[in-house]
């Protein structure tokens, strides 16, 4: 199993966690829903990290966490961030910023903690899925750990 930055923060955290590991196939770019699909999991309890550009914040980057079943609203993002406005971050910036590669982006041990919203949707599940830092491995742990872990804020920023 790999030690990603995520593996390593939830180990050093002495969180309960699980890792899935699971065959990426490297035509596929709709990376949240083939993690649902091989590990059999609905994608709304799955959660893809996405790096959001964001104006008014003196980071200018943020982390949006949302369910892969939904699209992130960066009108209500921009609200709970108490940014003017919001925009998904250019690719290479999530990058460079994260230390991750796009489709394996994990809100845990970011290169750079950034500010981070989570979609109020995660509070109704026990655990939910991220990525743990690269294609093909997810990690299972419960919400209020990755709130902790990443203190995130929640808010309704789905539509």
């Amino acid at each position: 199993m790999d030690m990603t930055p995520a593996v390593k923060a939830a180990r050093a955290a002495k969180i309960k966690f699980t890792l899935h590991e699971y065959d990426h196939n490297p035509n596929v770019t709709a990376y949240g829903l083939e993690a649902a699909d091989a590990l059999g999991i609905s994608p709304d309890q799955i959660f893809k990290t996405l790096v959001v550009s964001v104006s008014g914040l003196k980071d200018l980057l943020a982390v949006a966490i949302v369910p892969v079943s939904a699209q992130l609203d960066l009108k209500s993002f921009a609200i709970a961030a108490h940014a003017k406005k919001a925009a998904m971050a250019d690719a290479r910036d999530a990058e460079r910023t994260s230390g991750y590669v796009l489709g394996g982006i994990s809100p845990l041990g970011q290169r750079k903690r950034l500010p981070t919203i989570m979609d109020r949707s995660a509070l109704k599940f026990r655990t939910i899925y991220v990525s743990a830092g690269k294609r093909g491995l997810q990690i299972e742990l419960a919400p209020d750990d990755l709130i902790r872990l990443c203190a995130a804020g929640t808010a309704n920023i789905c539509r």
